[in-house]
């Protein structure tokens, strides 16, 4: 391991750790990121589309990137700028240099009062109720059951739906485009998946201009802003607000039935529903491709210098278990006491604005499932789990459980 950490020579980049790195086990993160991160939290490696980017594997110094306003989305130069992988979402840069911070603290102004704390503490019965509704209907399925299909998906879908005002009778439409989006292995397939998801935002939002509802897609009809932009957003808003919180739940049961002294602690004491979902973000690994960002002048992370145009990478399941931040991290640990707070959702003006509504959700998930199904187990051997590999936001492809 330690030999592929040489200093290496700037210049070539022949000699860089390569991503993705491998790992053994779906509940870690590869140890790689540990042995650079020994070494430089901010070091040059090769990405997945064979360009060079700057990866960020330290906590302070992904706390400092996110913060930093001089990285963004969008490269001075896009035409020139690193490529991370093949995928539509972030293989690249996106947006323009020109209009990006504006555009970025436009969207979050008008979208923040949809998502706020208190309107997300007032969803917290419904979503109480989805997932009694759900667990019931578990309840009379003979198992074993695959927990994916029957819990953790249909859950965020009609949270989400709901939220927005989308038809949850049309999921499979936008679950399929959802998929697809998420292709790293057919870039061109994934590229149709998010324009088409974005034509049928667009379709929405024009039926909420007739007949607006207390919705966010109604609120967000009456954006001043172009069709295309708010279609966009839209899709973005409608494939983020359940696709990430589907994998949390699958990776939060896995972590809890491999730690059965947690679960059991957890079923004892409701107390513990808080600080174990912030413990599953901290542990959770779904993806392993980190967040795009670009350099729009030069700047420094870590006492590393940037040039304007370099990428950056910033690797949050990495920093998650920095082990200069979280004693022992790489132990699931439910009584972990509250420190410096996870980065699953970002940080600072890159805090996700659905952080609020992913925590109503898992709090009820992971208050309720053990406790309803306290025998919950896997009904196949971990390591027979199928991971999917070629999905850019990873998971699982079923979660076979019996009880």
């Amino acid at each position: 391991m330690d030999n592929q950490i040489t200093h290496h020579s700037d210049h070539t980049g022949d000699d860089l750790p390569r991503l993705p790195f491998a790992r053994n086990n779906p509940l870690e993160v590869p140890r790689m990121y540990r042995a650079l991160r020994a070494v430089r939290p901010v070091t040059r490696v090769r990405t997945q589309a064979g360009d060079i980017a700057w990866l960020v594997s330290g906590y302070e110094e992904a706390r400092q990137a996110f913060a930093d306003p001089r990285l963004g989305r969008s490269a001075p130069d896009p035409e020139r700028a690193a490529r991370i992988s093949g995928s539509v979402l972030l293989g690249g840069p996106r947006g323009d240099i020109e209009t990006e911070k504006a555009e970025h603290d436009r969207m979050r102004r008008m979208l923040a009062p949809a998502f706020s704390a208190r309107r997300m503490s007032a969803l917290e019965p419904h979503v109480q109720q989805l997932v009694d509704g759900l667990l019931d209907h578990m309840a009379e399925l003979p198992p074993p059951v695959d927990l994916r299909q029957e819990f953790s998906l249909p859950l965020p879908v009609l949270v989400i739906c709901e939220l927005l005002g989308v038809p949850y009778g049309d999921r499979g439409h936008f679950r399929k485009l959802a998929d697809e989006m998420t292709d790293l292995s057919d870039p061109d397939r994934a590229e149709a998946a998010l324009n088409e998801l974005a034509d049928y935002t667009r379709g929405i939002l024009v039926e909420k201009r007739a007949n607006p509802a207390d919705d966010v897609f109604s609120d967000m009809a009456t954006m001043e802003a172009p069709d295309e932009e708010i279609a966009t957003l839209a899709a973005g808003l409608l494939f983020a607000g359940h696709e990430t919180t589907v994998n949390r739940i699958d990776y939060g049961v896995l972590l809890l039935l491999a730690n059965p002294a947690q679960r059991d602690a957890l079923i004892a004491d409701p107390s513990l529903t808080a600080p174990a979902v912030e413990e599953i973000l901290r542990m959770a690994a779904p993806g392993n491709h980190g967040l795009p960002r670009y350099a729009h002048e030069d700047l420094s992370i870590g006492g590393v210098a940037i040039k304007r145009g370099e990428a950056v990478l910033i690797a949050t399941t990495a920093a998650n278990r920095d082990e200069r931040t979280f004693p022992d991290p790489d132990r699931f640990d439910i009584g972990r006491p509250l420190g410096d707070p996870q980065l699953a959702f970002g940080y600072a003006a890159r805090y996700c604005i659905g952080a609020s509504l992913a925590r109503v959700e898992l709090r009820s998930v992971f208050g309720t499932l053990f406790r309803r199904f306290p025998t919950l187990a896997l009904a196949v051997p971990a390591e027979e789990l199928v991971e999917r590999e070629a999905s850019l936001t990873g998971g699982f492809t079923r979660i076979p459980v019996t009880w």
